[in-house]
């Protein structure tokens, strides 16, 4: 019994973790708008802790490619049942509806899919594409999975020119075997250098709290700067389910800004860098 209460003093989460869900009437709004359009968001399929932040001011995260990914990551709550066909509907839904919201900054992710014989690269251009043509004074992120670091592939959503392309380590070079399924870090970092060479202005992100040391989160940290990015978020992990990988520690708002010191000094142009923060959390194009 004691060492049942020990574990649960442990992993219970600390004050500054707690988060406000969005109100009835505007989770009902956004979720109308987002059902008219047959859209997902990262925002639910991926638990985000923000969801009532980012709602109540009009943002959200958009999902496309279904909501069934090809990869198993130990952190995920997104579905990994067998995944449908692209939907060729997707990319004027995804562009209607950024509209209806008046997004000035729109940020879409989407499940990894191997199955794909282009990895949904030309889905993925046919939507920015799409957005970019019926709203052309918003700008555009994409956090993209890692395409197997094909060039050819990159340069496909790279020749349709979002204005941040984003993709994450998620965790140091020790955890990522454990943690991310399919993934390699250093085809990661190579998806970036390939994107940064492209001229992309590149962003990544990762996860505390699955086991890392203070010195593994510097190195990532380097080893992102080095790949070309000039934006990194972190940001506490936190088990969204049951299935999922415990959580190991809970940073404190302190530990976080030492992070963030650390990367600014690294010489990253943008830094987000706190317990809720996701890849998407006050996202835009920085001055």
């Amino acid at each position: 019994m004691e060492k049942n209460e020990e574990k649960k003093s442990r992993t219970a989460k600390p004050k500054w973790l707690k988060s406000k869900l969005p109100s009835a009437a505007v989770y009902s709004k956004m979720k109308s708008t987002l059902s008219k359009g047959c859209l997902n968001t990262i925002c639910e399929s991926g638990k985000c802790p923000n969801i009532g932040e980012c709602w109540a001011h009009g943002a959200a995260t958009f999902m496309i490619l279904g909501e069934s990914c090809t990869r198993n990551c130990r952190f995920c709550a997104v579905d990994h049942s067998r995944p449908l066909p692209p939907d060729s509907s997707e990319p004027q839904n995804l562009s209607r509806t950024v509209m209806c919201f008046g997004l000035k900054h729109c940020v879409i992710t989407s499940v990894t899919r191997d199955d794909l014989p282009d990895e949904g690269a030309r889905h993925w251009a046919a939507c920015i594409e799409s957005v970019r043509k019926d709203n052309p004074n918003v700008t555009i992120e994409v956090l993209v999975p890692d395409f197997h670091a094909k060039d050819e592939l990159i340069k496909i959503v790279a020749d349709s020119t979002p204005d941040i392309f984003s993709h994450n380590l998620e965790t140091v070079r020790r955890l990522t075997s454990q943690i991310r399924s399919g993934a390699q870090y250093d085809r990661s970092l190579d998806t970036l250098r390939i994107a940064a060479s492209m001229g992309m202005l590149t962003k990544s992100g990762i996860m505390t709290g699955l086991g890392e040391t203070m010195e593994e989160i510097k190195q990532v940290l380097n080893d992102i700067k080095d790949a070309g990015c000039q934006m990194v978020t972190i940001g506490q992990y936190l088990q969204p389910r049951y299935e999922n990988i415990e959580v190991a520690k809970y940073y404190t708002p302190e530990e976080f800004e030492i992070i963030r010191n650390m990367a600014l000094q690294m010489g990253f142009r943008h830094v987000e860098s706190g317990p809720l923060v996701r890849s998407s959390y006050h996202s835009a194009v920085p001055e």
